[in-house]
Formats: structure tokens, sequence, C-alpha cells
């Protein structure tokens, strides 16, 4: 087993480091703490993104024919460390260039590549996801919002939750249940909407987490072309399945995590308390959680790398990540004591950040559940 880089990856990671730290502004580390869906920093994200793409670094690992380099996922998987370590700079475009785009090549039609794809690897497009609904939660099957069809359109009607992103966001990447009397999985289709369309209404969730981070959106009578269908009408859970397997993996906490650690222990060591062998453990074993995360991330690029389908390994990857998350981020709060406690601090901010960890993509749970049927063949009763 090679557990080594290659010379062009270490090269590509070196290049991006001193671009990074180069292009980020001196009060970045301010301006990251409200996360991406800050007003101050999806402005930054779109600044920032367009000088990644003119340098072939916003989409490298996409086709060339469709703005990328070809890179292999490996320089993915580089491209996002380097990325969320530094608190995500990219902004909501992360989820354009992970997932939302690869799912367009999968399952567009050339007229929904040439509008979308274009505009996702020159950096000039916000997206967010429509996914969950107030009645549904975490059961993503459970969808209530209606696409009914009307000749050449589709008339949507019903209210996503907790949506990051859409108060900047052009597009929609959204679940809809096309047939109306189906249920679970059966009957759902992907809609890709344009966040202007007549009947769509924003209303902001105030939360712990960050300004402007979750919202609400309302769909009363909004009528969009058939056109913006991705995939066959009702088979969209197949579209959503696939999208999801690139995300779960897209967004590599463990490195956000370990950088953290490194913080931590600078401040463990100015304020006298590294030599405590507790603080010492539990350093080393939040590090420890953090290869773990790396290493099972690593497997499922491994499986991409090889173009073996997607697997339950994701999940698996996708628990390691949340999980180191929010363990970095309670002992943040831990060693930094009462400093702690001062709204905007370091300790603050992370914990804040990393409480979205276990929710996003599929809650913590429902990756346990997956877990469960899929590799230990549990039965559901």
């Amino acid at each position: 087993m090679q557990f080594e880089w290659t010379a062009d990856d270490k090269r590509f990671r070196e290049e991006l480091a001193r671009f990074l730290d180069e292009t980020l502004p001196a009060d970045w580390d301010e301006l990251s703490k409200e996360g991406p869906g800050s007003d101050a920093q999806a402005e930054f994200s779109k600044v920032f993104c367009r000088r990644l793409a003119e340098r072939g670094w916003l989409t490298p690992h996409w086709p060339s024919a469709y703005g990328g380099r070809d890179a292999t996922p490996w320089q993915h998987a580089v491209l996002s460390e380097e990325m969320w370590s530094r608190g995500e700079p990219r902004g909501p475009q992360y989820m354009n260039v992970n997932w939302i785009g690869p799912t367009i090549m999968e399952f567009g039609s050339d007229e929904q590549k040439a509008l979308h794809l274009p505009a996702i690897s020159e950096g000039r497009v916000l997206w967010c996801q429509g996914f969950s609904e107030p009645e549904a939660g975490s059961d993503l099957v459970a969808l209530r919002t209606a696409a009914e069809r009307d000749g050449d359109d589709y008339v949507i009607n019903g209210t996503k939750i907790w949506t990051s992103y859409a108060n900047h966001a052009d597009y929609c990447f959204l679940l809809a249940r096309t047939e109306p009397e189906s249920k679970r999985h059966k009957g759902i289709s992907v809609l890709l909407v344009p966040m202007n369309t007549p009947g769509i209404e924003l209303r902001e969730i105030p939360s712990v987490v960050g300004h402007r981070y979750f919202h609400e959106v309302f769909f009363t009578d909004a009528r969009v072309p058939a056109s913006c269908r991705l995939g066959p009408e009702n088979e969209g859970w197949a579209v959503v399945s696939h999208a999801l397997q690139y995300e779960r993996v897209g967004a590599p906490r463990y490195a956000r995590a370990a950088r953290t650690l490194d913080r931590l222990a600078d401040y463990a060591r100015e304020n006298g308390t590294l030599d405590d062998p507790t603080i010492q453990e539990k350093l080393g074993h939040a590090r420890t959680m953090c290869e773990a995360a790396r290493l099972l991330s690593y497997k499922v690029i491994d499986q991409r790398a090889k173009g073996l389908p997607p697997s339950a390994d994701t999940n698996v990857a996708r628990v390691a990540g949340t999980t180191v998350d929010r363990a970095v981020g309670e002992l943040a709060l831990e060693i930094c004591g009462e400093n702690a406690l001062a709204d905007g601090s370091f300790a603050d901010a992370n914990f804040r950040m990393s409480m979205t960890a276990g929710v996003a993509v599929g809650a913590t749970e429902i990756q346990l559940n997956l877990i469960a049927s899929r590799i230990l063949r549990l039965p559901k009763e």
C-alpha cells in the first residue's frame, strides 16, 4: 500500500499553499469566522473563485471539455484539503465544484451543460440546495414540495428549510415530488431552479452558527420550464444519490480540525497547560481521529481514482469527518477556558461551525443507519 503523494501532487499543494498565503487578506481569520453563509465571505468568494479559475484551480478535476484540467481525484483531494484547512475561502462555491457540476455532467442535457458548467468552472455563479423540509427533517424522501406539470412548465409549491446560502444563490438544486401519489424514493424529480423565479420567498432563520447561514425557502406557484428538470421525470432519487456520494467526502473537515489542533497546541504552550498529561492525551487522541478520518476519505478517493462505483464507504468517511470536527470544537472550549466564552473568539467560532458538521448533507444519525444496513446488514426492526 502506497501512502506517498506523487511529485505532481506535492508540487500542486505547494503552489496552492503559496497562492493562499499571498491571496487571503490579512483579516481572513476574522472574515471567515461567520462561515461561508455570511455576506462578506460570499462576496469575497466571487472574487477569489474567479482568481482560482484563471489558474485552472477551481475545477481542475473536471474534464477539459467542461472547463477542467483532467486532474486526478487525488489533486481534487489536495485542493479540498487546502481550502478547508484555511476556512473554505471558496464559500458556497465549494458545492458547485464538488457535486453540482459533476451531477449536471452525468445527467444534464446538452443545453443544461452549456448553461451551467461554464458558469461554475469560471466562478460566476452561486448555488444552494433545496433538500430539507419542515415535516421531513433528515428523512429526505419524506419531502412534500410538489412540482405539478402544466404544459411545458412545472408549478412548484412547498417549503424548504435550513437552506444554506439561499440569500446569495443564483440557482437552487431542488428536490420536488412530481408524481402526486408517490411515496418515499419514487416520484421525485430534480429541478435546477433560478432563484429569481417569481413565487420564491426567503426568510432568514436566526442561528448561533452565523449570520445569513440558514433560511426557509417558500415556493408559491413558482413556475419553471420543464427544461429545468435534471434527468428523467420521477427518477430524481438516482440523481440525488449520485450527487451525495460526491458531497459526503467533498468537505474534508479533518483538514480544518487538524489545523485547529495545531493552533490549540500553540495556545496550550503559551498558557502553560501543554505540560498537563491530560491535555496531551486529549490532543493526541484528537489528532488520531483526524488521521483516521483522512485515511477513510482516502479510501473513497482511491475507489474513484480506480473508476469503481460509489459504496457505503462514503458514509463511513462522512461519520468520521463530522465526529472529529465536533470533537475538536469541544476540545477548543476546554483548552481555551474562560477565553472561549468571548463572542467571536477562536474557540467560540470553531465550536459554532462544528455544530453544523453532523447535520449538513445528511445527519450523522442517518449515515449511521446507512452503515448499519449497507455494511453491517442489520435488520431495520
